[in-house]
């Protein structure tokens, strides 16, 4: 099975490409943003740093629904469109204030609310657009290689991003992010509404939104997905804090420093990428068996004595990370009915980005009351409970049993085997256990 499956079609290679740029610049605003409040408008203060990210990513608890809907009824293209441009001009906003000097703490924070405001009405559509490019087959891949995507600029971008900062300043990376927006709007413009795949819309009415919670909560295994992926999104994935007070904090180094040890975690999370896309279809046990990973890693990250460490560390951290996120969201898309993929992926997203106005303010408290190793340990405990979790599910949902087997030998003795009935929803596994589909 191939990895870059994929790329082998037109409209989703020129996609991926035109979202590799837009992602670069992307990650270099992330990457400066969070350096301006750490270091140039506060006195290395993880708790800003916190708020900035909470307000960024806040609003998709209160807008999925409607962002969802949005996502089932309309054109999907056209709205990336409208949602790219109006990042853009945020981006070049925010560019031009800290250029003119003018730039204050409360600046970033109105700026970090508008960017989540649009972000929160892009993120399910332009993960369901991956829909219309390619067919059903090749879904999970495609899911796979966006996440692939957005590393491989991860690993770019904050390098990038740091020497720039320490060179010409975070302004003038705003400035370049509003500029790699246009490689995203090209891509749009390159493919031919003509030739994209026709999706079911969402009937105009009441009760739509409604009707796509009905649906969530008839699916209890993709609300066991969403329940470890909000344990891990809410206080596992709030890296930039903890490398940033890792940096500055524990071990006295820079910008540059900073943007580095970001990229280093993107190896990790590359290669998790694009081991989900290889695997083909995602199947619940390695989502909860890379959160256990992930919180073994994170572990580690807290433990290591020096920067060289925590940066090896971070690239299992990385690779963890990635496994579950890409898992969990080729898993709920690819077993969502199409009509009812926007508002279930939004509500998905915002389980996923909006725990953070809960969980990066409490981490960087801890980051400032106990120092940045606790708040790293507070990712390790998030991986290990999203572990637990979907392992008490899976016992709970009578999915595994222990049985005795007297013809085998020594541990052999025992084997884990389904204990699901077979019925037409199912799908056997390569290991004979059952997905619901």
């Amino acid at each position: 099975m191939s990895t870059f499956r994929s790329l082998g079609i037109l409209n989703y290679r020129i996609w991926f490409f035109g979202a590799l740029v837009s992602n670069i610049g992307t990650w270099m605003q992330r990457t400066a943003q969070d350096w301006l409040v750490f270091d140039h408008l506060t006195d290395h203060d993880a708790g800003a740093m916190g708020i900035t990210l909470a307000l960024q990513l806040g609003p998709q608890l209160f807008l999925a629904p409607w962002a969802g809907l949005l996502a089932d009824r309309y054109s999907r293209r056209n709205l990336i469109f409208l949602t790219v441009s109006a990042m853009g001009l945020l981006s070049a906003g925010l560019g031009l204030l800290v250029l003119a000097g003018a730039a204050e703490l409360w600046h970033v924070y109105i700026f970090a609310l508008l960017l989540g405001i649009v972000s929160a009405l892009d993120a399910p559509v332009r993960q369901t657009f991956v829909s219309e490019l390619v067919k059903d087959d090749y879904l999970s891949n495609a899911v796979a290689l966006n996440s692939a995507s957005f590393n491989v600029a991860r690993m770019i971008g904050p390098a990038v991003s740091g020497v720039l900062t320490v060179v010409v300043g975070p302004g003038w990376v705003f400035l370049i992010n509003t500029l790699s927006f246009a490689g995203m709007v090209w891509a749009l413009i390159l493919i031919p509404v003509s030739s994209l795949r026709s999706q079911p819309r969402a009937a105009a009415g009441k009760g739509r939104i409604r009707e796509g919670l009905r649906y969530v909560r008839n699916r209890p295994d993709i609300q066991v997905v969403m329940a470890a992926i909000f344990i891990v999104g809410t206080f596992g994935l709030n890296f930039p804090l903890f490398i940033a007070a890792m940096v500055g904090t524990q071990f006295g180094m820079d910008a540059g420093a900073f943007g580095l040890l970001n990229s280093v975690m993107a190896v990790g999370s590359v290669t998790g990428a694009l081991l989900s896309a290889r695997r083909g279809r995602p199947r619940l046990r390695l989502i909860f068996l890379a959160a256990g990973g992930f919180g073994v890693a994170s572990a580690l990250a807290a433990l290591a004595p020096n920067a060289v460490l925590f940066g090896m560390a971070l690239v299992p951290c990385g690779l963890f990370a990635l496994t579950v996120i890409t898992s969990a969201n080729g898993y709920v898309q690819s077993t969502t009915e199409p009509v009812m993929r926007g508002r279930v992926m939004s509500l998905y997203m915002a389980i996923f980005m909006g725990g953070t106005p809960i969980g990066a303010p409490l981490v960087g408290w801890v980051a400032n009351a106990g120092g940045p190793r606790w708040a790293v340990g507070v990712a390790a405990v998030s991986g290990v409970s999203a572990a637990v979790v979907g392992l008490i599910w899976i016992i709970r949902a009578k999915q595994l049993r222990l049985r005795f087997d007297r013809r085998a030998r020594g541990m052999r003795y025992f084997r884990v085997e389904s204990l699901l009935a077979r019925n037409p929803e199912e799908e056997d596994d390569d290991d004979g256990s059952r997905r619901v589909t």
